[in-house]
């Protein structure tokens, strides 16, 4: 008969609160497939007692389980029984699943659902400085999130860095209740709802107070060299061309930028002052930067919305064929012909 030993296991990098499940639903469940071991869970160390082989034997499908947990960002009692039975290896993407991007909480898939968000997925392979331009609803954030969290979690990058110009669309900063950041909060809302979709609330948490993951105003930008990072600029139809290309120009070693906007939802006090459109003509054709446009097809919002933006645009095409009729030289033209 084999010798008994016992050996200290560190989980590291996990939320043992996620892994172990509520109540320590998974850690007894391990226990019952290994009932040879003697397993004590404490904070984030595990205790096993038991033969050196099927210790071994055990550590290795442990480490596999936090690789699935720490790619796809959930547990099940399937994902546990999977990997105690015959183990598997969480790099690995089972074909039919070629569009998913990333698993968000509880096991949601969050995936490229249009040809253009999975023509940004290409991109975002192939170049280092994307940009991604279209209508409201059409999932060019949330993609360029989801590209962001999938890069950490295969730890591409060691941050994930996202950022919006602080300005006020239609609302007055100055009379919002608060300092600074309860100020500037709501404007960066949608980024932390994205953010909430896909990394577990105490594991986000964490990020945000070590830095993993910053969430800020454009501004807070300036004089940074963003290294090892994956750098989102959200809302940039709001910047003038000056603020986007300080923006662009804190790329770091090993940085992936994506650049998302929407040139019909310009809040600048005189629309043309947006950089967003006259920044990618510029960049155009540099080698290593993508851009893809998304249009009314790719929206995946209610589906009323699709239905409003086409509404908003032919209402601003017959505004614009109004004023064109009402131009001076139009009457010149008409008076000399009386």
């Amino acid at each position: 008969m084999a010798e008994a030993t016992d050996r200290i296991i560190t989980v590291e990098g996990v939320d043992t609160r996620e892994l172990y499940g509520a109540n320590n639903v998974y850690i007894e469940q391990i226990k019952a497939l290994h009932p040879k071991l003697r397993i004590v869970a404490r904070g984030s160390t595990l205790k096993v007692l038991g033969n050196a082989r099927d210790i071994d034997d055990f550590e290795h499908k442990m480490q596999g389980l936090i690789a699935y947990y720490n790619r796809y960002g959930h547990i099940s009692k399937e994902v546990v029984a999977q990997s105690f039975s015959r183990g598997f290896n969480a790099s690995e993407e089972p074909a039919e699943n070629g569009d998913v991007i990333v698993y968000g909480n509880n096991g949601s898939v969050i995936r490229a659902r249009t040809v253009n968000q999975r023509k940004m997925v290409e991109l975002d392979r192939k170049c280092d400085l994307l940009f991604a331009t279209g209508p409201a609803g059409s999932g060019k954030t949330y993609t360029a999130i989801a590209l962001a969290v999938k890069a950490l979690r295969d730890k591409q990058v060691k941050r994930v860095i996202l950022t919006r110009p602080a300005v006020e669309a239609g609302e007055k900063l100055g009379f919002l209740p608060g300092d600074l950041k309860e100020k500037l909060d709501p404007y960066l809302q949608p980024l932390y709802d994205a953010l909430n979709d896909m990394i577990p609330p105490a594991k986000l948490q964490k990020f945000m107070e070590d830095g993993t993951v910053q969430i800020a105003p454009l501004a807070y930008m300036r004089g940074r060299t963003l290294d090892n990072a994956f750098v989102i600029l959200d809302e940039a139809q709001n910047t003038t061309l000056s603020q986007i290309k300080m923006f662009l120009t804190r790329m770091g070693r090993n940085a992936k930028f994506i650049v998302t906007g929407d040139v019909t939802q310009i809040d600048l006090p005189h629309r043309s002052d947006s950089g967003l459109t006259r920044a990618m003509n510029i960049v155009k054709g540099i080698n290593g930067i993508g851009c893809v446009e998304f249009d009314k097809r790719d929206i995946v919002r209610h589906e009323l919305v699709k239905h409003i933006v086409e509404a908003f645009d032919r209402d601003a095409e017959e505004r614009k064929q109004r004023l064109a009729e009402q131009r001076p030289d139009n009457n010149d033209t008409n008076n000399k012909n009386i």
